[in-house]
């Protein structure tokens, strides 16, 4: 093996081993809230764009709901390498292309766009969250909605007990472990995976890369604040994956844009 680790950019060899990190996570009962927001807040949804898909998951999962015409995209070509096997072996028709949220080709509106997992979160300066926004609502259709969501300090504090020194083996003969941080002061969430490339017996390693992932956690006056600057009207913030009002302490809060 490399006699030292090979750092990577984020979210290239970290989709070999994504859907193991996110194991636990329940992509139906994401689709069916996802789902849920959209019927509350939108007269008749049909057309749907996923920004930053990952690897695909919840939009397949939302995609057997049989109500929506969806198209998934995420800036990592490997992140949708993956969503894109994954359709075809589900046998789904959900579009996955590879594109930037920052950057995004305004050829199609859209009844909703949404973006969840915090993806939100890697935006670590105001101006590129108004960007974000600003695009965003080049694709809406009249009553088109933005749904997105973001982690707060109180998540950050509480992640770290559980995150933190994370690790396991995967079954496509990886091993990876995660190291968490959260710097108060700075508002920065680091998450750094040393990911470690094993022979099918999984008794050596053949190659070792790192990939470090840092995120700016906003609480809910810093969002607002930003919010407040755009067109956006705000149709509901909420807490974690209920319908109640998000305040200060949330963990996470979904916004609903119009």
């Amino acid at each position: 093996m490399n006699s030292s680790p090979v750092r990577k950019p984020a979210y290239t060899k970290l989709a070999e081993i994504y859907d193991a990190v996110m194991d636990e996570v329940d992509y139906d009962l994401w689709a069916d809230y996802i789902d849920a927001l959209m019927l509350d807040h939108h007269p008749d949804p049909n057309t749907v764009m996923e920004l930053a898909c990952g690897t695909g998951s919840l939009a397949l999962s939302l995609d057997e709901l049989e109500c929506y015409d969806i198209w998934g995209t995420d800036k990592s070509p490997d992140m949708i390498a993956r969503a894109r096997e994954k359709n075809r072996k589900r046998m789904c028709s959900v579009e996955f292309s590879v594109m930037d949220f920052l950057d995004i080709p305004q050829n199609r509106t859209y009844d909703v766009v949404f973006c969840v997992f915090d993806s939100i979160n890697y935006l670590h300066e105001p101006r590129q969250i108004t960007r974000f926004l600003n695009q965003c609502q080049k694709l809406l259709t009249s009553h088109g909605l933005l749904i997105f969501d973001f982690t707060t300090p109180s998540n950050s504090k509480e992640a770290i007990n559980y995150l933190h020194n994370e690790e396991g083996v995967t079954d496509n003969n990886y091993r990876f472990f995660r190291t968490s941080t959260y710097d108060a002061e700075e508002q920065i969430h680091t998450n750094t995976f040393r990911i470690q490339q094993l022979t099918s017996d999984r008794s050596t390693v053949l190659d070792e890369f790192v990939e470090v992932h840092r995120q700016k956690i906003y609480s809910l006056q810093q969002m607002l604040d930003i919010i407040d600057k755009t067109a956006y009207n705000i149709c509901a913030k909420y807490s974690d994956f209920e319908f109640e009002e998000a305040d200060d302490e949330s963990l996470r809060i979904t916004m609903v844009l119009q």
